[in-house]
């Protein structure tokens, strides 16, 4: 493991504790889009079908657990908690978040490294993580103002696709046989997405002020 993919794996940690501080420490989820959280999850429960299959190392098999843990946690707790879910925003998370997974699916079955089952869902799971921040991002500019914690978790999420592109440039010059291109495509289009986002949080950070997205 390189120093780019550990740093991205601790920011996209980070950026899950911190918005498991926010639901648990606020009673709330308020600026938090559940369509997206139920998107990651989808991702992780596809992307770590091999945790039956292979075993890579301790690190990787823990990583995956908790990252399928965690975003469940989070869906039931915005779908489930009586206090928490009380403060979900419907009426602006209205993404039709299911055109994103049949997209994301056809895509895989049509661009793929390997026809089998295990590589197609693996496939579709880059795709769809790609896109999965969408929903929170139209959610965060609906609202308008976002509050710290929530900023702070997409910006860490930002971050850890952004560790990840250099992880990958970094085996493709390190390693003879380094060839998912899929992750790579997929990983600058996802970092794309967040650029607008990170303009405005910059902007706010420098003049320390709340930040704002423009409507």
């Amino acid at each position: 493991m390189n120093i780019f993919r550990f740093a991205g794996d601790m920011t996209h940690l980070i950026s899950i504790l911190v918005l498991l501080l926010k639901i648990y420490a606020t009673k709330s989820c308020s600026g938090i889009s559940l369509k997206t959280q139920e998107l990651y999850a989808l991702v992780f429960l596809t992307r770590y079908l091999d945790l039956f299959t292979d075993f890579i190392s301790l690190y990787n098999t823990i990583m995956k657990l908790v990252f399928i843990a965690s975003s469940l946690a989070i869906v039931w707790c915005m779908r489930m908690h009586r206090v928490v879910r009380r403060s979900y925003d419907k009426e602006i998370d209205t993404f039709r978040h299911y055109f994103l997974i049949l997209a994301s699916f056809l895509l895989a079955l049509l661009v793929h490294e390997k026809f089998t089952f295990q590589e197609i869902f693996w496939a579709f799971s880059i795709y769809l993580e790609a896109l999965a921040i969408l929903p929170q991002l139209v959610l965060l500019q609906r609202s308008g103002n976002v509050d710290n914690l929530t900023g702070q978790y997409v910006f860490f999420l930002g971050a850890y696709r952004a560790f990840y592109i250099l992880n990958w440039i970094y085996r493709y010059f390190t390693e003879q046989h380094f060839s998912r291109w899929i992750a790579c495509l997929s990983g600058i289009v996802q970092t794309a997405l967040y650029a607008d986002f990170f303009y405005y949080y910059f902007i706010s950070w420098r003049n320390n002020a709340r930040l704002q997205l423009p409507a």
